[in-house]
């Protein structure tokens, strides 16, 4: 039986605990941790061999802070428009918006600022990173108004965003990135994402719809096909880059980080099948010891191998 729901925009002494006081709550609604997702924006410099190239970096970090500040304002838009029904999820009723600790108007100012910011900054990187930011916006606002009650489309609305970010992050710097890449992102963002509905699923299976329209269309049975169909083609397209991107070491040594990926998709297959996690990815990778040493250790044999002389030849 779910807890009952606060009233709209009034803080309970529960809401309060949690953390009340009004800059808390907005830098908690802004979801920080969420911007670990902006980190794609600098795959483009690194598997373009480039990131000791210091202007191209100030320009990854500079498209990074603009994504930031975009894509928190998104989440205040989606949080305002869906805090009724967040009210009555177990876990989301204590978002800022949804708890009262944040009045709408408030929460419209601090999204605006944010909107305004981050065109400003890319506008200074150039047209094509601002269209870039724009299709971003226009994905994140259909998803929040539509695509996240249709079935399988709100799947892949949230890839489509993973993949807008990888995109951003070849504009800022401009320069040419693998087709592979862009294709490994689209199938790991759709494991994440099905992993995300399986969560919220499982977490809310009395009354699913309550929480989100389109989760009673999504028996765990359908999830559990789709996530291993999604993490067998992510596996194999990760496989397929490492030997034929342009970019990759003529001897083939990125291939050596085959098992690092596998090992990391088995693990998030666990935590989500087995110990129903993964409804805020973010939070598993920076909870999950193990989820997270793995994301380390790709990263840094990766790096060692695009970038240490001796590994490359």
């Amino acid at each position: 039986m779910q807890p009952p729901a606060p009233p709209a925009y009034a803080p309970t002494a529960e809401t309060v605990a949690q953390g009340g006081n009004l800059l808390g709550s907005i830098v908690r609604e802004l979801r920080p941790k969420q911007w670990l997702k902006n980190g794609l924006l600098f795959f483009g410099i690194v598997y373009a061999l480039e990131l000791f190239n210091v202007p191209l970096l100030l320009r990854a970090a500079a498209g990074f802070a603009a994504f930031c500040c975009i894509s928190s304002a998104g989440y205040l838009l989606n949080d305002l428009r869906d805090a009724e029904l967040d009210r009555r999820h177990p876990t989301k009723r204590y978002r800022p918006i949804a708890a009262g600790l944040i009045a709408p108007g408030a929460a419209l100012a601090v999204g605006g600022a944010l909107v305004l910011l981050g065109f400003a900054i890319a506008i200074a990187i150039g047209p094509a990173f601002f269209v870039v930011c724009l299709a971003y916006v226009a994905i994140t606002v259909s998803y929040s108004l539509w695509w996240k009650h249709v079935v399988l489309l709100d799947i892949f609305a949230i890839a489509a965003g993973f993949v807008i970010r990888a995109i951003a992050g070849a504009i800022v710097i401009d320069v040419p990135i693998s087709p592979w890449l862009y294709l490994c992102t689209l199938l790991g963002s759709l494991v994440i994402a099905l992993g995300k509905r399986r969560s919220e699923m499982s977490e809310t299976h009395e009354q699913p719809q309550a929480a989100r329209p389109a989760l009673e269309h999504y028996p765990i049975a359908f999830l559990d096909l789709l996530i291993v169909m999604a993490a067998t083609a992510s596996v194999m397209a990760y496989s397929l880059y490492t030997f034929f991107a342009e970019n990759m070491p003529r001897n083939h040594a990125m291939m050596l980080t085959i098992p690092i990926v596998l090992y990391g998709v088995f693990r998030y297959l666990y935590l989500v099948q087995v110990r129903g996690l993964g409804e805020s990815p973010e939070e598993l990778l920076l909870g999950d010891r193990s989820l997270a040493a793995t994301v380390a250790v790709f990263l840094l044999f990766s790096a060692a191998i695009l970038y240490v002389p001796q590994l490359s030849f």
